[in-house]
């Protein structure tokens, strides 16, 4: 399952809440961006540098890869596949491009997308956040419009993130819902 959805929305708040849910493996993604205070390299991402991410492009050892700002994201391929062999449900948490590039190596790849109520609510919670300038608040909502727009003819199933509770019990439903007999493994 792909869960995407624009900077501030809750995309980590629901993948979270559905951990206490239902047994997923969640995919750790690689990032050549610093670590921030009180991250740890394996646990929120792996931290490599730019050489190296481009090293593992052209290696074919991400499965997605996409940069945003001055920064490369991707998913190992290796640990996803292993894990999808064992019959693991995995949960990837990923932007738009990444998504594409996951449903066109998995076609029945289950994607989410969590949007907000209203840009303006979008908007509210980046401020309260009270760690983004003025000028990454707007280009986060420019970001957020794209995404928003975008989301109708990508994903699967759209979840608004207006109640934290209900938009975790969609996800759930969502993930427990029984695939038709031709699906294949998928992330």
């Amino acid at each position: 399952m792909v869960v995407s959805g624009p900077s501030g929305v809750g995309k980590t708040s629901v993948v979270n809440g559905l951990a206490s849910r239902h047994a997923f493996r969640f995919s750790v993604s690689t990032t050549t961006r610093a670590p921030r205070p009180g991250e740890t390299d394996g646990i929120e991402y792996h931290f490599v540098d730019r050489v190296e991410f481009e090293r593992r492009i052209a290696a074919d050892e991400l499965l997605e890869w996409a940069e945003y700002g001055t920064n490369l994201y991707g998913t190992p391929r290796s640990w996803v596949e292993e894990r999808l062999r064992n019959g693991d449900d995995i949960v990837l948490d990923i932007e738009n491009r990444g998504a594409a590039q996951i449903r066109s190596s998995f076609p029945d790849a289950v994607l989410v997308f969590v949007a907000p109520p209203s840009l303006e609510a979008l908007e509210q919670r980046l401020r309260d956040r009270g760690d983004t300038s003025e000028e990454d608040v707007q280009r986060r909502l420019s970001v957020a419009a794209e995404q928003i727009e975008e989301a109708a003819t990508l994903y699967d199933h759209i979840v608004v993130n207006d109640n934290l509770s209900d938009a975790i019990g969609a996800v759930v439903d969502i993930l427990a819902a029984p695939l038709d007999d031709s699906s294949e493994e998928t992330p």
